[in-house]
């Protein structure tokens, strides 16, 4: 005969009719294995069992005295009993951390616990939780498992409150303040259902509603939670509940217990006084009313009697089944076919508890030893007669990859407030894409403002951590959520290029305008006297000047780019040398009048058309040298105006562009200096003076042009610059040629003086 003696602790405060349910369910299942021809022939399993009085000081003793062992005659249950080799635990895990630490006895299960919770926070985004615990090591050990679970993901314990082992009315008051006034609104509580009862009651005294409780294993299942008057505190809650299963022979098994059948049996006088408020034989010291011992047990019995889905009798059932298992496949091993060293087996005679760290297939132990986890989710909702029934709505799956343990049926749910979408509880609302978080100094990450992207960079995602950079041709939208193009700018035929574009062919008309003015009347004095070859000249390279303007509006290319400045400095150098011959021969005609002089010799019409091509072909050479050293080309300024990619007209060379403008800035002095020397001549051929005012203009516009091209931005350069064409060019012709058109025009009596002034002249042109 090999007897196994199996301690069960089942710790009663007061007596739980529930927890000795339990206690039955064991022996039921030693009973079974023992009637088993099946399982473990020829050995007997015996049990003892302890009571801790839901206490932890007195598992403690317990376990201490399992260890010690105890004499026959204190505790005669098993006879010739051999070594203990098994424990099955607690009814409450406070207690039976205490006693599987003196035992040593590690268990992981614990961890998978908490595990299963902190996934269920984090499945439905809870990122801001409060934790209310029991003062015991179960409360201690939840709390620091679900710590640990947490690190590395995006929720926060908001709080960490402690009900009071010995339970204090003020304290638990502290804590339900604390709770109402935190923005987390989901609760995790480890605790039992014994500390729970107290403080639910002055909870719902206070009328605290709204909070969503998650429920550890402890309480979850709780049957005397289950009234219509816990509803609106409770309903909703969800948590994690033992797997249950079937018993086929326990509700059976369970009527057949009654002081008749169990005289001397003290557990069972202690149940009958419970469920019938009446002692069996014999008077209680509570001074409780006699009676028979057969009285027979009703639906309100059901802490007893409630066998339709059984949680912890089914843990217990299984987990003594699992020893049994463990010892049959032990102890009746072929040598050579074990699973010790040396495929040796285990000694009948020597079975060491930790041997039982490794288990067969049937009982589906993994190898640390612990069954593999396995948890109904459950949701507290709303019976038909208004009380609370406890709703299975997923599971958790410890055999499943990482990740997928986890199955919830979301169509199911209750959630506090009897609401069917998912509360909130965060301790900042997320940041929605267009911005990102900013941690507030000294808070804990789940406690952040909601800082709007800058200029350039956008956030496409809920509670984004930074604020991307778009791509170099990309900005980011109003939002903030998206990079989009660029927006391209260039001077183009919008309504400032239109209006640049009108002025410069007026321009250019007028310009041809007074062209054939002064073709059609070319044999008039007033014509001849003002050298109508130059004049010709002069109108000629006008156009081009208000012309070349046009090449500044439009998308830049690579000829436009060579040609807005070559052509621009080409034609008002053109200009400018005609202007300067035509002040030569004014300033020389009068300086020739005096005897003696032979100046105009040297001022003919082809010494004029010498200094016109001379003068030009300097440009000309400074131009092309631009052009194969370093010509302009189209670039894209993304610098002045992040936002935007602004096409221009890179000069390539600043040195050139520097070069033709000094140049032309040159000519005009020359002819300003010449024109201002001949300001004395006869008042009634002021040509003199009309050149003066002219340049004068020209220099104005020119010197006004550099600051303001140098300090506008993007497109406006480019309108600066045109403008500046279009000022200087309509100020040599309105100079130059309006006083002559208003003579010929209007003025026709004036011709016979201008034609005595002609022929004045030595050699007039």
């Amino acid at each position: 005969m090999f007897d196994v003696c199996v301690c069960y602790a089942d710790l009663l405060n007061r007596f739980d009719p529930r927890a000795f349910r339990w206690a039955l369910t064991m022996k039921l299942a030693v009973e079974e294995i023992n009637q088993s021809t099946q399982l473990l022939p020829n050995y007997t399993l015996g049990y003892k069992i302890f009571d801790s009085c839901a206490y932890p000081l007195t598992g403690q003793r317990a376990a201490v005295a399992v260890l010690n062992g105890i004499s026959e005659e204190e505790s005669p249950t098993c006879s010739d009993a051999s070594l203990l080799l098994a424990v099955i635990g607690e009814s409450g895990s406070a207690q039976s951390i205490v006693v599987s630490r003196i035992l040593q006895i590690l268990s992981h299960l614990f961890d998978e616990k908490v595990k299963a919770i902190a996934q269920l926070l984090v499945r439905f985004n809870w990122t801001w939780v409060g934790v209310v615990r029991g003062d015991h090591e179960y409360g201690r050990f939840a709390l620091q498992g679900l710590l640990r679970e947490l690190k590395g993901t995006k929720v926060c314990v908001a709080y960490q409150e402690m009900i009071p082992l010995l339970y204090n009315r003020q304290k638990a008051l502290e804590i339900m303040q604390v709770m109402k006034s935190s923005l987390a609104k989901v609760v995790v509580v480890f605790s039992a259902e014994g500390e729970m009862t107290p403080f639910l009651r002055d909870y719902m005294i206070q009328n605290i509603t709204g909070i969503q409780w998650v429920a550890s294993e402890a309480w979850v299942t709780a049957s005397v939670f289950t009234g219509s008057e816990y509803y609106p505190f409770l309903g909703g809650t969800i948590g994690f509940g033992i797997r249950r299963g079937h018993i086929s022979r326990l509700s059976d098994y369970l009527m057949t217990v009654s002081p008749e059948n169990y005289p001397n049996n003290p557990l069972v006088k202690e149940l009958w006084e419970a469920l019938y408020g009446c002692s069996p034989h014999a008077p209680s010291a509570s001074q409780l009313p006699l009676c028979t011992g057969q009285e027979i047990l009703l639906v309100q019995h059901s802490a007893y009697m409630n066998t339709s889905s059984p949680r912890v009798a089914y843990n217990v059932y299984k987990a003594v089944y699992a020893v049994a298992h463990s010892l049959h496949n032990l102890l009746l091993c072929k040598p050579g076919m074990g699973p010790f060293e040396n495929n040796s087996c285990a000694q009948s005679n020597n079975v060491l508890p930790w041997q039982f760290n490794i288990a067969g297939e049937e009982v589906n132990f993994d190898l640390k030893g612990d069954s593999v986890p396995y948890y109904d989710i459950i949701n507290w909702q709303k019976g038909t007669s208004g009380n609370i029934e406890f709703v299975n709505v997923g599971l958790f799956d410890g055999t499943k990859a990482a990740g997928e343990e986890l199955v919830i049926y979301e169509d199911k749910l209750t959630w506090a407030g009897h609401q069917r979408e998912v509360p909130v509880s965060v301790c900042s609302a997320s940041c929605p894409p267009g911005s990102r978080k900013a941690v507030r100094r000294g808070e804990p990450i789940c406690c952040f403002d909601c800082i709007p992207c800058d200029s350039g960079k956008i956030s496409n995602e809920t509670n984004s951590v930074e604020c991307i950079f778009c791509p170099e041709d990309f900005w980011s939208n109003e939002d903030r959520t998206i990079c989009i193009p660029k927006k391209v700018e260039f001077l183009a035929y919008d309504s400032l290029g239109i209006a640049l574009t009108v002025i410069s062919v007026v321009g250019a008309c007028l310009t041809i305008g007074v062209f054939l003015v002064f073709f059609h009347h070319r044999n008039t004095a007033v014509v001849r006297v003002n050298n109508s070859e130059l004049s010709f000249f002069i109108l000629f390279a006008l156009t081009f000047c208000f012309l070349c303007s046009l090449v500044f509006i439009g998308e830049p290319t690579r000829w436009s780019c060579m040609l807005r400045h070559t052509a621009f400095s080409i034609t008002f150098s053109l200009c400018i040398s005609c202007i300067l011959a035509k002040t030569l021969v004014v300033l020389a005609a009068f300086t020739a009048t005096r005897p003696g002089d032979n100046i105009m010799k040297w001022l003919g019409p082809k010494h004029q058309r010498v200094i016109i091509f001379s003068c030009t072909m300097v440009q000309v050479i400074i131009c092309a040298a631009w052009l194969i050293d370093a010509s302009p080309y189209p670039s894209r300024n993304t610098k002045y105006e992040r936002s935007k990619i602004i096409l221009e007209c890179s000069v390539g060379s600043s040195l050139a562009f520097w070069c033709v403008l000094g140049y032309i800035g040159l000519q005009a002095c020359l002819c300003f200096v010449l024109a201002f020397l001949a300001r004395k001549l006869p008042g009634n051929f002021n040509e003199a003076k009309f050149i003066t005012f002219s340049i004068l203009i020209f220099c104005a516009v020119w010197l006004a042009f550099i600051p303001a091209y140098i300090s506008s931005p993007g497109i406006y350069a480019d309108a600066v610059e045109s403008f500046a064409i279009l000022a200087s060019s309509f100020g040599l012709l309105f100079c130059l040629f309006a006083p002559k058109c208003y003579i010929i025009l209007l003025k026709l009596e004036s011709h016979s003086n201008l034609a005595n002034v002609a022929k004045s002249l030595q050699n007039p042109v």
